[in-house]
């Protein structure tokens, strides 16, 4: 996995300092299937907000 995993969602469990991601996996789906053309075609599941 990539060691520097970026995210400006601050509301994420997940968020760290420097919009560093912590989570020990990460889980991207596509909008269309298993093929997406672009990153606004695409969602991290792995997003939890903050409780």
């Amino acid at each position: 996995m990539a060691k520097d995993v970026l995210c400006e969602v601050n509301n994420c469990t997940y968020w760290g300092t420097g919009n560093k991601c912590h989570a020990e996996a990460i889980y991207v789906v596509s909008h269309k299937g298993k093929q997406a053309s672009n990153s606004e075609e695409t969602d991290c599941k792995t997003f939890v907000p903050e409780a």
